[in-house]
């Protein structure tokens, strides 16, 4: 696939043209002085990229909803992730054909402009921004819950707020320390979940299974395509995440070929680790999908249960401490991305122009990053202050996302196929896969919770009124940072 600055329309205009050559700089002074213009530091590389998809997706994702997805799927939990894997996999691929050509902050938001013009660009930012808020808030209060249950003395909503105010002041130092420590944190859960593994294996070995070998894959009650597809709709809130790597698309050094393999690696990665614990969660389950379908009560605790009765209590804690940190930062690589997501759509005057904002020493969008860090907050203290705050975080957080999802599978029907501007389309590339990944989202959502479709169609409706007032005509034809012109696509 060519890129914009390889197929001429587009040549030495973008963020990746390299510093002092894009034609609609204001500035040619020093690579502070361009990113107080609305440009981000190129610092990140391939390794970092893959550290902050994964801290979003959390390898041991599967463990706070392993209980629901068994319940809803009638036992074919490994199926589900499967299933979900594959679908994500078209949407992985077309974020990779997107971001070949517009490598710019701003992920689905700038792809969806790029491909069907303003109006669907701005309303697939506006989606995309409801998930991007609210996952890394549902992550904190599981952080929150996690550390109330090792240190009760402390409320759960203190904890949540502990948590915010650390991850947002290390997004703030920068995107390079956020990385490092990030790392640290993320070679600790890939460390657990291998002592997981291979402690089920030993136990299975020893024990035998509680379950048919095959159950995960077939479901103990009788299989239903139905209920798997319906238990997809949650378990893709697991891969959440690994879109969040083309937000930092102006701030990787080597090209946007990196950010298409680092996006399609970190999904391929983290649906092999998702079937594989779930797989053998499934066989240490001491109780049947239909019992935990009858006591939801039980679910959340379904992973930690059937630990705690196949290896020991030392595991389940040794779990819930991964689970208390790792949860904490998947929040900051998650506020990290909703940062550059706001800063984008400011920088596109879509929101206040002051969250387009870039700190010259720390080279990262501080007022975008402040402001999604005060939503969030006020998200998670809320749910954590209540019973069923949970509850109403998790129904509504994949909505937005799946239907950004589809605009960006549009988004490359529009831009190789209607608009041609990269040449002749390859037509199992830019139709077969984006039509089938659509399709298979839009099954999806179909198949979400009633009050999740209420809540993204109230959502959309709010955007369409914004968009109203704004009209859809505001900078169009400007397919990057800087200004109407700096694009001649």
């Amino acid at each position: 696939m060519t890129s914009v600055s390889g197929s001429g329309r587009g040549s030495g205009s973008g963020p990746g043209s390299g510093p002092g050559r894009g034609r609609g700089s204001r500035t040619g002074g020093s690579a502070g002085s361009r990113t107080e213009e609305g440009r981000l530091r190129r610092t990140l590389g391939f390794r970092d990229l893959v550290v902050y998809g994964l801290l979003f997706i959390a390898p041991m994702a599967p463990v706070g909803v392993f209980g629901t997805l068994d319940a809803k799927s009638g036992g074919a939990v490994a199926l589900v992730y499967i299933v979900a894997t594959v679908i994500m996999g078209f949407t992985a691929f077309s974020y990779a054909q997107m971001v070949r050509v517009a490598p710019f902050a701003g992920s689905v938001f700038t792809y969806a402009r790029k491909g069907l013009g303003e109006g669907p660009g701005f309303i697939a930012g506006w989606m995309a921004m409801l998930d991007y808020l609210l996952i890394p808030a549902v992550a904190y209060l599981f952080s929150g819950i996690a550390m109330n249950a090792l240190v009760p003395e402390v409320s759960r909503w203190v904890w949540t707020a502990i948590a915010v105010l650390v991850t947002t002041l290390l997004n703030l130092w920068g995107v390079r320390a956020a990385a490092r420590v990030g790392f640290a944190v993320l070679a600790m859960e890939i460390v657990v979940l291998l002592v997981f593994v291979v402690s089920a294996v030993v136990v299975l070995v020893r024990d035998g299974a509680q379950r048919g070998w095959l159950t995960p894959l077939t479901g103990d009650a009788g299989f239903s395509m139905a209920a798997v597809l319906g238990a997809v709709s949650v378990a893709v809130l697991s891969y959440l995440g690994f879109d969040a790597i083309a937000s930092f698309a102006e701030e990787v050094t080597g090209g946007s070929q990196k950010v298409a393999r680092a996006v399609l690696f970190c999904l391929v990665l983290a649906g092999v680790l998702f079937v594989a614990q779930s797989y053998l969660a499934a066989l240490l389950e001491p109780v049947s999908s239909a019992e935990l379908a009858a006591d939801p009560a039980a679910q959340g605790s379904a992973f930690y249960d059937a630990v705690d009765a196949s290896v020991g209590t030392w595991l389940h804690d040794l779990v819930a401490v991964s689970k208390a940190i790792g949860a904490a930062f998947a929040a900051l690589a998650g506020q990290a991305a909703a940062g550059r997501l706001v800063f984008a759509m400011a920088r596109e005057r879509r929101l206040p122009h002051l969250l387009a904002k870039v700190d010259p020493k720390s080279g990262v969008p501080r007022p975008a990053i402040l402001g999604a860090a005060i939503v969030t907050l006020v998200a998670a203290v809320w749910a954590a202050r209540r019973d069923d705050g949970l509850d109403h975080l998790v129904s509504v957080v994949d909505i937005g996302a799946l239907t950004a999802f589809v605009l960006l599978h549009a988004s490359v029907v529009g831009w190789f196929v209607v608009r041609r501007m990269a040449g002749p389309p390859v037509w199992w590339r830019h139709v077969l896969v984006p039509v089938f990944g659509a399709g298979a989202l839009v099954a999806v959502i179909v198949e979400a919770t009633a009050s999740a479709q209420v809540v993204g169609l109230c959502w959309l409706g709010v955007g369409l009124v914004v968009l109203a007032v704004q009209g859809t005509g505001r900078r169009s034809g400007a397919e990057g940072p800087g200004g109407p012109g700096r694009m001649k696509a």
